[in-house]
């Protein structure tokens, strides 16, 4: 058995779910910015995760289901995570992103599981409050070394897959460090890079 982890926001799907929320909120400009400085490792994620989601306050959940239901897909998702399943591979999600959009996908792109937040909601309504499993910058790397013990995987036989200052944590438990599109800062620490927005150009590394 092996193990392949993907980021979830601008690695299997195209864009950042909390912007394409924000667009719907009308904090859109506010919200981006912060994104992209929390990508390219500017700010502290944590921090920039609580003042985005700050600014959610209000919306419907009923709307966010449905954005999260409808979000654009990468080239080659869905068939490199078929791909890597032939091949033996157990494929995990991390996202700094939300579960409302990485339990949906799950259905659509057949990863194994996924590891994800929660947008805090009172009586159908954002309360502004964020929770879950990958809230932090080391987020990824603590739960990739649990998962790697669990499943008894070793460094050699693992993969991931990211584009955000965030993934940079799981970099250093992976042989395979791949950057998709990525941010300068963790071009700088993999020993894969694909720039052209197709996860089929993964396959040649398998």
């Amino acid at each position: 058995m092996k193990l392949c982890v993907f980021d979830f926001d601008s690695t299997l799907m195209d864009g950042e779910t909390i912007d394409f929320l924000a667009t719907e909120a009308g904090v859109e400009k506010e919200v981006g910015i912060i994104t992209k400085r929390a990508m390219a490792g500017e700010i502290d994620f944590f921090e920039s995760l609580r003042e985005r989601v700050s600014l959610l306050k209000g919306m419907d959940v009923e709307k966010v289901n449905e954005i999260c239901h409808n979000l654009p897909y990468v080239n080659g998702a869905k068939e490199i995570i078929a791909k890597l399943k032939s091949k033996s591979y157990k494929v995990v999600v991390f996202s700094g992103g939300f579960i409302n959009a990485t339990n949906y996908a799950k259905d659509i792109l057949e990863y194994d599981a996924s590891f994800s937040n929660i947008l805090h909601s009172t009586d159908g309504k954002l309360s502004g409050l964020v929770g879950g499993d990958m809230m932090f910058g080391f987020s990824k790397g603590d739960m990739l070394q649990k998962i790697q013990i669990l499943l008894n995987i070793s460094y050699n036989d693992t993969i991931v897959v990211g584009d955000g200052a965030n993934d940079l944590s799981m970099f250093q438990y992976a042989k395979q460090k791949v950057a998709f599109c990525a941010n300068e800062v963790l071009k700088k620490e993999a020993n894969i890079i694909i720039n052209s927005k197709d996860l089929n150009l993964l396959d040649k590394y398998l």
